[in-house]
């Protein structure tokens, strides 16, 4: 199984982070990655999947999955297509494209199976503990409310990431956690990690950003301060 990034970056479906300019950004996580040894992943929109993981080394994922096999499904996305395709595992449950308990825990046995990860994300410590006794690789925690806002749930709402790390832990303790929800600073990444989180999911603040290479080598920063000490 691959190792769960401490940066994971959602290109979600921006103009700006789609096609070439999906690759460039990969190729910049990349740099950052070969520069200080912080694993980053990138999950592409499924358009630019394998573009993006044919481009470089570090873990490329999709956005989304179904939990089907390869079949009659117009407009499914089969876990194996991404394994075929060269990602290394899936975003699962976003708040943008949210799907039941029985979807999560039917594409996390599927993923186990085809040796890829999951990272699923959750709005609620509750749902994080439900979640966790599937054994997923990892959960994200997100506050739907601050998603895109700018507003980071590391210092916005602390303790949202203090009790789903003990949720998760009373559970699975396998599980890592991961936070994400208005996560666009280096000082946002270091209250993160503060609090126990794992490693943080960011969109925009990379996706966006007219230097991508500048603003992950910023989010990674408070990172390398970890293996330093």
């Amino acid at each position: 199984m691959t190792e769960i990034p401490r940066l994971l970056i959602n290109l979600k479906a921006y103009l700006e982070s789609s096609g070439d300019n999906a690759i460039g950004v990969a190729r910049a996580a990349e740099d950052v990655w070969r520069e200080t040894g912080i694993l980053i992943g990138v999950a592409p929109n499924i358009a630019d999947l394998r573009a993006v993981a044919s481009s470089v080394e570090i873990p490329i994922y999709a956005q989304h999955v179904d939990p089907i096999s390869a079949g009659a499904y117009t407009g499914h996305i089969p876990p194996a297509f991404v394994k075929i395709a060269g990602g290394a595992g899936a975003i699962v449950n976003h708040s943008e494209r949210q799907v039941s308990l029985h979807h999560i825990s039917e594409v996390i046995k599927i993923l186990r199976d085809l040796n890829l990860s999951s990272i699923v994300c959750v709005p609620t410590p509750e749902e994080a503990a439900a979640v966790s006794a599937l054994k997923p690789d990892a959960v994200a925690i997100e506050p739907p409310e601050l998603i895109g806002t700018g507003i980071p749930v590391s210092k916005a709402k602390p303790e949202v990431i203090v009790d789903s790390l003990k949720a998760i832990v009373d559970v699975n303790p396998n599980v890592d956690l991961v936070c994400g929800a208005g996560i666009t600073s280096g000082e946002d990444v270091k209250a993160a990690i503060k609090l126990g989180s794992y490693g943080v999911l960011v969109a925009s603040a990379v996706a966006k950003s007219p230097d991508p290479y500048k603003k992950i080598r910023e989010l990674i920063e408070p990172f390398t301060e970890i293996t330093r000490a």
